[in-house]
């Protein structure tokens, strides 16, 4: 078959130039398709129709990604004993409790007429890659080898089925509140977390906050957290998304054109959680990122529209508890009666040949997460994300043809999971924002807390899409959502972001009449903090005849509340602010016991705190404050010397603060190997709460979440747009793809994506041509 006949956008024709091409015939494709991978591993797939092209977008995925969807699958569904020994078996259980179980037919229809196709395609061409791989085996990715194990087949249903990778709110917080209200009464929580709109916790009636068992969340977090060998949870369980999201009409532009800028938060893993890509077909010609597990792009742009998104709170999660039949424990109370839980006994293969049989219950309202036999208790999660419809991000499959803001928020009105904020912006120079989810409606209670699950607090419905928010062309040009509470009465949720991120991004873009888009990606990468602007205001009143104290005191004070990698005061400040200033607040004003299950506080109660001490501290408050402030300083500065030494000029915050990129399987390996896959550590700027936020650990100062993708889109002039996906677009430890764009993401780089045919024929790479096995 002679190549001008295979699929290309105009001036895509092979040339003699020594780069590299490959033409490999594939089983499953109906006609011949072209991969093209620019400069920057970016894949641009032209096919001649939509079933080829989700077929190789699958097929090229693996390419790249295969190990990372591998384990992606097989920690989803339940089958890591099956390669990695009987260590793993309670986390195959708590996987497979959280598998959506409903009907397919449902399923499949939540998605739109191409939701089935597009996972049946692309579960196809990763199977084709997997058999070329049988056919290949010295070509299997480096883990497999590690490992010593095969990459499994997979099936459409696989795409959509797994659902604990989601996003997922507010079960972690109803626990937390509850443990907290069991020492120090429910109101002491608005120090953990300030609750928007101002509104006060229910305690359903007959509750015992102090009645939870320690481990009631250690099976939910087995199933939604990382990798864990030893039965614990991990500690990845409790990272959410951030993200930051914006769109800037042409009369607030130096390019006259919208731009629109997206800035995804996850954790910072290798490889990326989000992998770029360019789908073409008649019809279809989408660029963008997405999950590498499944079809589609979930954010970037058409050549007409262009999307972003931030994750919406609304609280999509229940913790119901039963009483037990002590006849029968399988049964609870429900509704003046005994109901029966439904019971599903499933055989997990263990490595090395064995099984061992499990158990999983649910109740009517969803998975049985635990059971306490001596106070004769059920505990089981009610969650929206286990509906139809639910599979993360599956849903923008709708939104590839939008071609005006009235047909994007048509495919909003659909939306379920996760919660999301969307913005948009097209080539008409329209701009947009559109909520979408799937919230409960709550009828006398708030979510806040467990309920009993007796039928007395159930969910009556969905918050109809008519009650989420919707912006289209503000008059002052800026759309910017940063996961904070967005002022609507809808019954969404009451656990939101701090507004400190957007209002630093407002304030950012509204300090110009007109942007470019460089401006927002120094906006992206922006590292000023407005809590410590407001922390060092009240500082420069102070002084102090202590001498630490006083060398502290004019670091800061000379500071201008950037957090720089570079810094030495932002590593005084965060170390400070973080982990000297906020427990001792807490210390302060509450109890031992009620700020011991604290810890650390509400980072928007902390500085209103301190700049409202006499509601907080009482009388005399200020002087209460200042003393505070000053002794926590001192502590701080001792805390900073001792692990980064007494020579200032070697003192920087990004000295301290590191991205490590870690591979999920690093520590079961050796350390060589173990070096050889981690990408990091990386220096890093920013904290919890700057626009390029870094979701640290404060004991060891490992940044673990943040925005490993940047897209900075110029609407209309698309080969202008710009991408940034640390640590890089390959999965494979073995190519230089791997952390290609770590030391760039590092530094606030951006490198192109492209879209145009001419484009991509200068900065080609590699051609991959697929063609139909006869």
């Amino acid at each position: 078959m002679a190549i001008s006949m295979l699929p290309a956008a105009p001036g895509l024709a092979a040339a003699d130039d020594g780069r590299s091409r490959s033409r490999l015939h594939v089983d499953g494709l109906d006609s011949p398709v072209r991969i093209v991978v620019d400069k920057w591993d970016v894949p641009h797939i032209y096919a001649k129709n939509t079933a080829d092209l989700f077929f190789a977008q699958g097929y090229n995925a693996a390419r790249e990604r295969l190990f990372q969807m591998d384990l992606w699958r097989r920690k989803g569904l339940g089958q890591l004993s099956e390669v990695f020994g009987e260590a793993y078996v309670e986390q195959d259980r708590a996987a497979r409790l959280m598998l959506y179980r409903g009907d397919m037919e449902q399923e499949w229809e939540s998605y739109g007429p191409e939701g089935k196709l597009a996972a049946s395609r692309f579960a196809e061409g990763v199977n084709a890659y997997v058999d070329r791989l049988a056919e290949k085996p010295e070509e299997l990715p480096a883990e497999f080898r590690k490992f010593s194990y095969e990459p499994a087949r997979w099936t459409a249903e696989d795409v959509v089925r797994i659902r604990a990778h989601g996003l997922s709110q507010n079960l972690y917080s109803e626990v937390d509140r509850a443990r907290i209200a069991c020492v120090g009464g429910v109101d002491a929580d608005q120090f953990r977390i300030r609750l928007t709109p101002e509104h006060e916790a229910m305690v359903p009636e007959g509750f015992d906050p102090c009645s939870l068992p320690a481990d009631v969340l250690d099976t939910y977090s087995l199933a939604v957290g990382g990798l864990s060998g030893d039965g614990e949870p991990s500690s990845a369980a409790a990272l959410q998304e951030g993200s930051n999201a914006w769109a800037l009409s042409p009369h607030r532009t130096t390019t006259g054109r919208p731009i629109l800028a997206n800035d995804p938060h996850r954790a910072l893993n290798s490889p990326s959680t989000r992998y770029v890509a360019h789908l073409n077909a008649p019809g279809l010609d989408v660029i963008g990122a997405g999950e590498p597990f499944a079809p589609g792009i979930a954010l970037g742009h058409n050549g007409t529209s262009a999307w972003g998104l931030t994750v919406s709170a609304m609280d999509q999660e229940d913790l119901y508890y039963y009483e037990l039949d002590p006849e029968n424990p399988n049964r609870y109370r429900y509704d003046g009666g005994w109901e029966e839980m439904t019971t599903v006994t499933e055989e997990i293969a263990v490595a090395g040949g064995g099984s061992e049989v499990v158990e999983l219950q649910y109740t009517r309202h969803g998975p049985v997460i635990k059971v306490d036999e001596e106070a004769n208790r059920a505990y089981a999660l009610r969650a929206a994300w286990l509906e139809p419809g639910m599979s993360p991000y599956y849903g923008s499959l709708k939104h590839l043809r939008a071609t005006s803001f009235a047909e994007f928020r048509k495919s909003m009105d659909s939306w379920r999971a996760p919660g999301l904020s969307q913005v948009y912006a097209n080539v008409d120079g329209e701009t947009g924002l559109a909520v979408g989810g799937l919230a409960p409606k709550r009828t006398g209670y708030d979510g806040l807390l467990p309920v009993p699950g007796d039928g007395r607090y159930e969910w009556d419905g969905f918050v109809p899409p008519s009650s989420m928010p919707r912006v289209h062309n503000p008059e002052n040009g800026i759309i910017a959502t940063a996961n904070e509470y967005n002022g609507t009465d809808a019954g969404l949720g009451y656990e939101w972001a701090s507004p400190v991120r957007r209002d630093r991004i407002v304030e950012a873009l509204d300090a110009r009449a007109k942007s470019s888009p460089a401006d927002s990606g120094a906006v992206q990468n922006d590292v000023h903090s407005l809590y410590a602007r407001r922390l060092v205001e009240l500082l420069q009143p102070l002084s102090s005849d202590d001498p630490v104290i006083a060398e502290a005191l004019a670091m800061l004070q000379d500071w201008d509340a950037t957090l720089s990698k570079d810094s030495d005061a932002a590593v005084l400040f965060e170390v400070w602010f973080m982990w000297h200033l906020g427990p001792n607040f807490l210390f302060s004003v509450l109890p031992p016991e009620t700020a011991g299950a604290i810890f650390l506080p509400d980072q928007d109660v902390l500085v209103d705190a301190m700049e409202n001490p006499d509601e907080y501290f009482g009388a005399d408050g200020a002087a209460q404050r200042d003393a505070l402030l000053l002794s926590t300083l001192k502590a701080a500065f001792a805390d900073v010397e001792q692990r980064l030494g007494t020579d200032r000029s070697e003192w920087t915050w990004g000295g301290l603060l590191t991205t490590p990129f870690p591979h999920p399987l690093s520590e079961l390996t050796d350390d060589d190997t173990a070096a050889e896959w981690n990408a990091g550590p990386v220096p890093t700027g920013g904290a919890w709460h700057t626009v390029n936020l870094a979701g640290y650990d404060p004991v060891e100062y490992e940044n673990l979440s943040g925005p490993s993708l940047r897209i900075l889109l110029d609407v209309g002039n698309w080969d202008a747009s710009k991408m940034i996906n640390a640590p890089g677009q390959s999965g494979d430890p073995d190519s230089p793809g791997y952390k290609a764009m770590v030391e760039k993401w590092g530094d606030g780089e951006y490198v192109p994506l492209l879209y145009s045919a001419a484009a991509i024929k200068r900065n080609q790479a590699e051609e991959i041509v697929l063609l139909p096995k006869r």
